[in-house]
């Protein structure tokens, strides 16, 4: 199966590497919801396509919300859906990144940006499949041996209009100020549970809750 590029397509997120500072280092939790923000999932969130979820959100406007799910790595390889950009491929997994659209593909590419589209930091958001090759000819350029320089979601989660915020407000998500090096180089079955310690110590308890709702 090939992955067919939509009006959500194919996205390509450019993200200089970096070095991810777990620890007890306290996140700096944000009442603002806007684009590059991360959403932490509350424990008292049910839906099981939310559960435990950590979710960086893309985009942020007036039509609504966009973001994908972090920490739901398939066993899916890569390489079995895209056959065009070997270099960026390499082992990696697809992930799913929401309950949204599964049949089509959003694409976070480690680089430089040059298209002016940022998220957050170094982190940009890229338009089309145009972009996802100029990331490649940058790879082999100027970063040979790097590595997980793309990261591949089928789905996203979407938001309408004030829903997001209403979901705020109930206490279903916290918003966190993101780090760009959570996007690569966190472990993604670890990641909730560090970023539960990491809201403060009223929080740390439920980094022991099971990952499978259905074991609590």
């Amino acid at each position: 199966m090939k992955a067919r590029i939509r009006a959500h397509g194919c996205v390509a997120i450019l993200a200089k590497a970096g070095s991810l500072c777990c620890g007890l280092r306290l996140a700096t939790v944000d009442q603002k919801v806007e684009k590059g923000r991360l959403l932490i999932a509350m424990p008292m969130l049910n839906d099981p396509n939310f559960w435990q979820a950590v979710v960086l959100l893309c985009n942020y406007g007036p039509d609504g919300a966009l973001g994908v799910v972090l920490n739901r790595p398939t066993e899916v390889a890569v390489s079995a859906l895209i056959h065009d950009f070997p270099n960026l491929a390499g082992g990696e997994r697809i992930y799913e990144g929401g309950p949204v659209a599964k049949n089509g593909m959003l694409v976070l590419c480690r680089g430089n940006a040059t298209d002016g589209n940022n998220i957050v930091g170094n982190i940009s958001l890229a338009k089309d499949l145009e972009s996802l090759k100029e990331s490649e000819r940058r790879l082999r350029v100027d970063v040979a041996g790097a590595s997980s320089e793309i990261r591949c979601y089928l789905g996203y989660a979407g938001w309408t209009p004030g829903q997001l915020e209403a979901e705020i407000k109930t206490g279903s998500w916290k918003i966190v100020r993101a780090d760009s090096t959570l996007v690569f180089d966190a472990d993604p079955a670890v990641l909730w549970p560090q970023m539960m310690r990491r809201l403060g110590p009223e929080w740390a308890f439920y980094a022991t809750m099971p990952m499978n709702p259905n074991m609590n």
